[in-house]
């Protein structure tokens, strides 16, 4: 791990990809917790919900809650094999969590990372002890409710050997905290023949910047899968997140993307896949309604037997906005099999017209064809996640 020094220097070091952001412009959000003891009745309940964070914890098996930068609530179920609580609480009663602070994420990485790890963020632990399936999904959610703030998150998530979770994660900000700045920082470590399904739901401000960091380091035969969504407008937002692949490990990434006017979106993800047989997929689907988006894809192939394939399309709705495709592949030995596809269009004249034939008109029928573009984006998902991104795709604003 690089010195205190290395990591202040690097809060002057830009990050790799999208604009770059003056964290003076922001102050240090509240690390005093505003305690919420009933999900039902909090005023950040709709906020909650349009993330796919509900307020009803009976089919969850737990719920961890961050407003600004300190967890406001926290309700696991007595669950054999899963403990949830903050990081700084598990600091606090696992000695062996200092060797995974920072380790799979470099906090020198770019001045976001050295930030989070400057202001000491807390966030979130959760570990499934080895051999346990937790049945119901775990959920957290991230809120931003000051203007001009900073939230610094820093996350810890351990499934351990053959034990497998599934997670729901929602991001979101009140409306008089539009400009404001989210880092969240989050390190994944996943044992041998373990299994975590992890789902972000993001909905933002216009104004709002966004700066996720992601690290998963997976064990032999381990399976990852990562599914981020945003439909809503965002000021702009830039996220790449890494895997890295042991003997037999594989890693899903699937996006769904909605870049309105003047939203600034560059997500992404990358793959290393260094064990033998490894296996990979990065899809995504954006649509651009007159902001800018962007969406990059890097495989690494690092060891024999590795297969992986990259996909991106994207419909562009309105003029003024763009769309740009980066699918990368590289190879370092012979045996590897990896494939990309790239596509970038417009909605066919004749399935509009056909659509219309049928009674609708022209802005429905474009809405209708967006929402199948997008509902059938992610596969695999849970059925109640599933339910709740239908809901939320049917309640954006594509152009009805």
């Amino acid at each position: 791990m690089p010195s205190k020094d290395d990591v202040r220097q690097a809060l002057d070091k830009k990050g790799v990809y999208g604009k770059d952001i003056d964290l003076e412009r922001y102050d240090e959000g509240d690390k005093d917790a505003t305690e919420i003891t009933d999900l039902e009745s909090s005023e950040y309940k709709r906020y909650m919900e349009n993330v796919g964070v509900v307020a009803d914890e009976m089919a969850r098996s737990g719920t961890l809650m961050f407003i600004n930068n300190a967890m406001s609530h926290c309700s696991p179920k007595v669950q054999e094999g899963l403990e949830v609580m903050s990081v700084s609480q598990a600091l606090k009663v696992h000695q062996g969590l200092k060797e995974f602070m920072w380790n799979a994420m470099d906090p020198s990485k770019d001045k976001y990372t050295a930030k989070t790890y400057l202001e000491d963020g807390d966030g979130f632990f959760v570990r499934v002890k080895a051999g346990y399936h937790i049945k119901s999904p775990m959920q957290s959610c991230m809120l931003l409710d000051q203007n001009r703030s900073i939230q610094n998150i820093h996350n810890i998530i351990i499934v351990e050997d053959g034990a497998s979770l599934e997670m729901i994660t929602g991001c979101t900000t009140t409306h008089h905290a539009n400009d404001s700045l989210h880092v969240g920082v989050t390190e994944m470590y996943l044992g041998d023949d373990a299994n975590l399904s992890y789902s972000m739901i993001h909905s933002w401000g216009d104004k709002t910047s966004v700066r996720p960091r992601t690290k998963s380091v997976l064990g032999k035969r381990s399976n990852y899968i990562n599914n981020y969504v945003i439909l809503n407008p965002v000021g702009d937002l830039q996220s790449f997140p890494v895997s890295d692949l042991s003997e037999g490990a594989s890693t899903t990434y699937n996006t769904m993307c909605i870049a309105h006017a003047g939203s600034d979106i560059d997500t992404g993800g990358m793959v290393n896949l260094n064990g033998v047989g490894s296996r990979a997929e990065i899809m995504s689907r954006s649509i651009s309604m007159g902001g800018k988006m962007c969406a990059r894809g890097r495989l690494v192939g690092n060891s024999p037997g590795a297969k992986a394939h990259l996909e991106c399309r994207s419909i562009i709705l309105k003029d003024g906005g763009s769309t740009l495709a980066i699918p990368e592949l590289e190879a370092h030995v012979a045996d590897v099999e990896m494939t990309h596809e790239a596509a970038v269009g417009k909605i066919a004249r004749d399935q509009i017209e056909y659509l219309m034939s049928r009674g609708l008109d022209e802005d429905q029928a474009v809405s209708m064809i967006v929402r199948g573009f997008l509902s059938g984006s992610i596969n695999g998902l849970p059925e109640a996640l599933q339910k709740e991104l239908d809901a939320a795709i049917e309640q954006a604003n594509l152009g009805d």
